[in-house]
């Protein structure tokens, strides 16, 4: 059974938007109410697959044949579906430290709170894990170490480069952006009429999550919106860092709902120290003579007028990741049906 495909299919049965956890138990005979809890983080070092933690000893435990004939087709899918997901995370290989970008433009210097994921590994997530059409490969990803990638509450943040040129920030002070977000709004409006014609869910712009603000010093500058796709009664958060270089800039996008704001935002300060540009490379070091410069400034970053090479790629990955993940939800129910049943052979 190709697992990686039917999971998507038994998701939109199992659809419940109550928090998921991942699972553990003590032994194979023994389940206590305790076993709901959050799976350790992937102890990520350089170069190093994440060892198994409590969390994957659910799928150590190897059912009978007599109890896995006893469960139903979809719980076979289920428990499947949690052996695929341990291998899949085994499979990756997590890195921290100095890390050189593909490209040789950027670095990332990881500490070890998080870890990055190369752009095949970072496209694997993407695609095999969070269920997301086939893409280009981005320059990879960074995790919170406390998170494995398939766990429900996990956010990443996607990395790739935007080489239009020299961006520059001569409008930032001047910005108006009550005036860019009813622009932004009207965008997105327009946006929305043609994701639904191609078949995907609408879009609409709540509003600013966190207001714009660019450090002149630094040369970075984030924002946060407030999206809702398809009717959703829960809200979308698109968190986006950028850091300008000569030649263009690191596009960097947070996966993450807006429940997770306060974390996301408590985060962003440490993940924008990570990025830097390598020499050569740096904004300071701009050539009016001999290097090209952007057709838009600041305000026209933020208003994404480059949307269609960035900004909603992040937003699409945002909508499946959630559909992924609610195959988890069940699990803690299977599992119990599972180890009780060996405890009576």
């Amino acid at each position: 059974m190709d697992v990686s495909k039917n999971a998507l299919l038994i998701a939109s049965a199992l659809f419940i938007s109550a928090p998921i956890h991942a699972l553990t138990i003590e032994d194979e005979n023994t389940v206590t109410e305790d076993a709901v809890a959050t799976a350790e983080a992937p102890l990520a070092a350089n170069n190093e697959q994440s060892p198994q933690n409590e969390g994957e000893a659910l799928l150590s435990e190897e059912p009978g044949a007599g109890v896995e004939s006893e469960l139903s087709e979809e719980e076979q899918q289920q428990l499947a579906y949690l052996k695929w997901a341990e291998e899949f995370e085994a499979s990756l290989n997590y890195q921290t430290g100095a890390i050189e970008l593909p490209g040789g433009k950027a670095s990332l210097n990881v500490p070890e709170s998080y870890y990055y994921l190369s752009p095949q590994d970072a496209k694997r997530v993407l695609e095999e894990g969070w269920g997301n059409p086939e893409s280009e490969l981005t320059l990879g990803m960074l995790f919170p170490q406390k998170y494995r990638v398939l766990d429900a509450e996990s956010w990443g943040v996607t990395i790739e480069y935007a080489s239009d040129g020299y961006v520059s920030d001569e409008d930032a002070a001047d910005i108006d952006y009550d005036d860019l977000l009813s622009e932004m709004k009207a965008d997105t409006k327009e946006e929305s009429s043609w994701r639904e014609e191609q078949g995907y869910p609408s879009i609409e712009l709540i509003g600013w999550a966190e207001q714009p603000y660019y450090d002149e010093a630094t040369h970075k500058l984030y924002w946060a919106k407030e999206l809702s796709f398809g009717g959703s009664e829960a809200n979308t958060l698109n968190y986006n860092v950028r850091a300008l270089g000569r030649q263009g800039y690191i596009v960097m996008n947070f996966i993450a709902n807006m429940e997770q704001l306060e974390e996301v935002s408590a985060a962003r300060d440490e993940v924008l120290t990570m990025a830097s540009f390598n020499d050569g490379h740096k904004y300071s070091e701009f050539n009016p003579d001999i290097d090209e410069v952007a057709a838009y400034g600041i305000g026209g970053l933020i208003a994404g007028k480059v949307l269609a090479k960035t900004g909603f790629l992040a937003l699409a990955l945002v909508f499946l990741k959630k559909f992924w993940f609610v195959l988890l939800l069940p699990l803690y129910w299977l599992k119990n049906k599972i180890f009780s049943k060996k405890a009576e052979q």
